[in-house]
């Protein structure tokens, strides 16, 4: 059984901006960035998975239109609470410096932790790779992380340097009677992330 993780396109926001749960709109290269990804998709997709944030609705509406995608709530990126739509650099030193320090365990002010991410996305992936058929889950860079770091139990600590993912990526998780495997399909359709901390 293989489930296919997809990265939305660029998102229509300025470099150096926070964002997770904000609603942003796609970028002109959309279209383009789209039959790239559509390159690398098989044609017997059984289900369809997406946030509901519309930079990720738009794209499985585009690839799938002959699909009931399901939007899950917990397929949406880490919620930046007080920090969305901020630039990095506006944010006080005194309040991002205990997040800057341990990002996995500390929660954005009125937002999420790593793990608050991790956990939810966790529940949701073992709901969805126990369908048993062919499926995608468009998603959100922390949401594939989280999946990435499931699926190969590396720490989530790591997760940032070991798996580089750009906007528009494909990655194939096959379940197999040993376990996961994941292979990169497409990277290369966008810049990678600057809008985070560099050790993001």
């Amino acid at each position: 059984m293989e489930i296919y993780l997809v990265r939305h396109t660029a998102p229509d926001v300025a470099k150096g901006v926070c964002y997770g749960q904000s609603d942003l709109d796609v970028t002109d290269s959309f279209l383009s960035e789209a039959a790239v990804i559509q390159q690398h998709l098989p044609a017997d997709i059984a289900a369809v998975y997406s946030s509901p944030l519309q930079r990720c609705t738009k794209l499985a509406a585009h690839l799938f239109p002959a699909h009931a995608v399901q939007l899950k709530d917990e397929l949406k990126e880490i919620d930046c609470g007080d920090w969305e739509l901020q630039r990095w650099d506006d944010i006080p030193k005194q309040d991002i410096s205990p997040w800057m320090d341990d990002f996995v365990n500390v929660r954005i002010p009125g937002g999420e932790s790593y793990v608050d991410l991790f956990e939810r996305v966790s529940k949701i992936f073992d709901h969805i790779h126990r369908q048993t058929k062919p499926s995608v889950i468009i998603a959100h860079g922390g949401v594939i992380r989280s999946i990435l770091s499931l699926v190969t139990n590396t720490p989530l600590p790591d997760s940032f340097r070991v798996f580089s993912l750009y906007y528009g990526c494909v990655i194939k998780i096959i379940n197999e009677a040993t376990g996961f495997q994941h292979e990169v399909l497409s990277n290369l359709v966008h810049e990678k992330e600057t809008h985070k901390p560099s050790h993001l």
